[in-house]
């Protein structure tokens, strides 16, 4: 392990690294699974492609790996509470999915209404690393709804929003 840096040093660093937020839903035997994420990103335009990374101790990661879909959902400064639950940082003792209005595209992974936008994607290719699996999921359909809304950020540790110049 010495030519590797440890796991708090490589977190340490990756805190300085500023992302939006989104959470990753997926649909298996009828019961709606999902987690806040910030590893998410596009990756390619054609076809349109995009990555997101999940632990696979996690019920979405499974729910992910068996329906070989998935939906995301970005979300925006006003949905600060919606990520910290997703992320199981409150509301424990309830399902995630509680209270909540959800629709679908094509694919049936459940989307939350309200976010800036969504993305239905077809898994197209997926592989382990570590602890996570990394999914590339090709967008069979998309929907933007930011009006101008500005997006939820996360940064060294805390919920953000953008600043104006």
């Amino acid at each position: 392990m010495s030519d590797h840096i440890h796991q708090e040093q490589l977190k340490q660093v990756m805190r300085s690294w500023i992302t939006g937020v989104a959470i990753v839903t997926a649909c298996q035997a009828g019961v709606f699974h999902g987690m806040t994420v910030n590893s998410f990103t596009s990756i390619a335009l054609s076809p349109p492609t995009v990555m997101v990374a999940l632990q696979q101790s996690t019920r979405t990661q499974q729910a992910v790996n068996a329906g070989r879909a998935f939906g995301v959902t970005i979300l925006g400064i006003d949905q600060e509470t919606l990520a910290k639950r997703f992320a199981g940082q409150m509301g424990e003792d309830q399902p995630r999915f509680a209270g909540l209005d959800t629709f679908t595209m094509v694919t049936g992974a459940p989307l939350i209404k309200g976010g800036l936008a969504y993305l239905d994607c077809q898994v197209v290719n997926a592989f382990d690393v570590g602890a996570s699996t990394v999914f590339f999921g090709e967008v069979l359909a998309s929907q933007s709804n930011a009006d101008g809304r500005a997006p939820l950020l996360y940064f060294n540790r805390d919920w953000r929003r953008l600043a104006n110049r």
